[in-house]
């Protein structure tokens, strides 16, 4: 089979259109006809895409994004079939679980796609492309005057194992799998068999945050391994009008047409008189009055005389928040908050943000009070905010006040500290599993919002099948933790010292527990059986082309790299025979040869990276005749000597 890596260019006039066309109905398709005919009036001489658009006009190429595209074609036989996003994986949302997809379905997928007849696929994220050439089923390429045969061979059952006989010869195939002979003969790879290793990235320790003091004299311990500072500033955001540039207008606004995307935050801000009568009627009645909306989006507080009351959190939901009134005049404050903004779907622009339908008070002895009658005070985002608190230019101007370690969680805090930049070249980390809703900066750089929601309890899987079609609820993890603690820092960010970080908060955390971290590959694993094939590469090694290796001759073989800069320095498990478990809970079973740690031990330890071949000739003798031996290993990597690093 003939095999091309190209770098190709794509051009893309409209993205998943055609998913939300029908909306707009005849409009909907002149818009696309127009589209095309202005993208290939432009005559750039480049292939135009159109993903997921079934009408794709004239030459311009309609594509498939999906989990899945092998049963795609395009609307020519004139076009070629593209893959354009091979979704290898999905979103994670805060408060909702950690997808995963296996790699033994997403190799299944592509393989099916290139048997069936697919041209390019590009996996999404990453900006590759790959070409084969081939057809369906056994597939014929031309080598000048000779021709060379390639064949797909698929068994799309998710429960059984298959026997087929190819060209004379048996091949077993696994469930939701596919394997791939290059020859029509020898198999060189099965999509349920990958051998790649899986890594475990840790964290290396933990920096202590300081404000100026000695950092030894600032440390206060937790546990063996977590240090957290005693020095944090803190200055409180005003619940009510900050500025000059606030305005005063009868009824409720829609949010986005006040912020401009300025801004998440837009405080509404009234009066409410509350009569004697109205009290004596809750107390007599038992009951309270509330802040009663019919739907709103995202986040919504409400605070009544400076003092948060409650809070609501969904998209469109509605509204009924218990409040408390003094007798007389009480400040009411409703901000709304955007968190991120629709970026998909027909009539996106009228989604808006805010509050729909009516707003009122519930509860009054006299009836309902019309919330949307009553003048409301308008004031755009949040003091800190825009005086830009977070820079380093401007933070001093804020007036901070040194946070004492006893200091209750507040609501609306803005919080700061410094900190010295991490030695060598491990990605670095904040950890703001602490904290609860709010946002981070660093040097005056966003490092973009934080919420440490937890996910439902239930919905994860201990074994994660691959078999079967793949969705975004299946082999899930992460149940009953919070879905993000920890937020990148790039390090062209950070300066040797003196790093700013600020922080918003919005809930109410422990500023005092925030740390820095150091994330890198500390723990691989991988687990190669003799039923895998032996590494593609083999097939390329001028040995092996020029017929002085046989077929025949070829092992599986185990392949442990660790990061850049970084070396195996030991074996914390190894078993070729019938190890049982997973990457950092593996265990010996019935079938064990004794010298699996130190073959494995010898041949990686002081390398960053090592293979070992998987055969009874390796380890001596065959542990148990008459079984498929397995090798299983678990090693560490640290940093070379001269890789360093301090911790203060």
């Amino acid at each position: 089979m003939l095999l091309m890596r190209l770098q190709l260019n794509f051009y893309q006039i409209e993205n998943e259109y055609g998913n939300i066309e029908s909306s707009f109905g005849q409009k909907g398709k002149e818009y696309v006809k127009w589209a095309a005919e202005m993208a290939l009036g432009l005559g750039a001489g480049v292939p135009w895409v159109m993903c997921k658009q079934v009408d794709a006009p004239g030459s311009v190429i309609d594509a498939c994004n999906g989990y899945y595209c092998d049963g795609y074609r395009p609307n020519s036989y004139n076009k070629p079939t593209l893959w354009t996003e091979d979704w290898d994986g999905w979103y994670a949302s805060w408060g909702g679980r950690l997808p995963h997809r296996p790699v033994e379905d997403l190799a299944f997928a592509v393989a099916r796609f290139y048997q069936r007849g697919g041209s390019f696929q590009n996996y999404y994220m990453a900006h590759v492309y790959s070409m084969k050439a081939h057809h369906e089923g056994l597939n014929f390429t031309w080598y000048g005057t000779q021709i060379s045969c390639s064949a797909f061979l698929a068994n799309i059952d998710q429960h059984k194992a298959a026997s087929v006989t190819f060209l004379g010869q048996k091949y077993n195939l696994p469930p939701w799998s596919v394997s791939i002979l290059p020859d029509c003969r020898n198999v060189v790879f099965n999509t349920a068999k990958v051998g790649a290793q899986t890594t475990i990235k840790s964290v290396e320790f933990d920096l202590p945050l300081y404000s100026g003091i000695s950092t030894r004299q600032q440390l206060i311990t937790k546990n063996e391994d977590l240090f957290i500072t005693k020095s944090w500033m803190t200055v409180k955001e005003p619940i009510n009008v900050w500025s000059e540039n606030n305005f005063t207008v009868q009824g409720i606004l829609e949010h986005l047409n006040v912020t401009k995307d300025l801004s998440d935050y837009l405080w509404h801000i009234t009066r409410i008189f509350v009569s004697d009568d109205d009290i004596s009627f809750w107390e007599e009645s038992k009951i309270s009055p509330a802040v009663a909306i019919d739907s709103m989006r995202d986040v919504l507080r409400v605070f009544v005389n400076g003092q948060l009351t409650g809070s609501v959190i969904g998209h469109w939901v509605m509204v009924e928040q218990p409040v408390k009134f003094l007798k007389g005049y009480n400040d009411l404050v409703l901000l709304s908050q955007t968190v991120g903004l629709q970026n998909y779907g027909a009539l996106l622009e009228r989604d808006g943000a805010g509050f729909r339908g009516q707003v009122k008070l519930t509860g009054f002895k006299n009836g309902d009070v019309d919330l949307t009658k009553l003048l409301w005070t308008y004031q755009v985002g949040l003091k800190g905010e825009f005086l830009k608190i977070y820079t380093i230019e401007e933070n001093e101007k804020a007036g901070w006040a040194e946070l004492s370690l006893d200091a209750y969680p507040s609501t609306f805090t803005w919080y700061k500290t410094y900190f010295n930049n991490p030695a060598g070249t491990d990605p670095v980390a904040l950890d703001l599993g602490s904290m609860g809703k709010g946002q981070a900066w660093v040097n005056g750089h966003h490092i973009g919002r934080y919420w440490t929601l937890v996910a439902p309890k239930d919905g994860c899987q201990e074994i994660c099948d691959y078999r079967g079609p793949y969705n975004s609820n299946k082999c899930s993890t992460n149940c009953g933790k919070p879905t993000q603690t920890w937020y990148h820092i790039p390090r062209s960010w950070l300066q040797a010292s003196s790093n700013l970080l600020v922080i918003l908060e919005e809930t109410g955390g422990n500023p005092f527990e925030i740390s820095i971290k150091l994330r890198a590959t500390r723990v691989i694993c991988a687990q190669v059986s003799e039923s895998h094939y032996p590494p593609v590469q083999k097939w390329f090694d001028p040995d092996f082309i020029d017929g002085k290796i046989a077929v025949n001759d070829l092992r599986p073989e185990m392949h442990l790299q660790c990061q850049d800069g970084m070396m195996i320095t030991s074996i914390e498990f190894a078993s070729y025979g019938t190890p049982q478990g997973s990457c950092q809970s593996f265990a010996r079973g019935n079938c064990h040869a004794a010298n699996s740690l130190s073959i494995v031990s010898e041949g990686c330890l002081g390398k960053n990276s090592c293979s070992i071949g998987i055969s009874n000739l390796i380890f001596g003798s065959d542990p148990c005749r008459g079984v498929i031996k397995t090798l299983a290993v678990e090693a560490r990597c640290r940093s070379l000597p001269n890789a360093g690093f301090s911790q203060f």
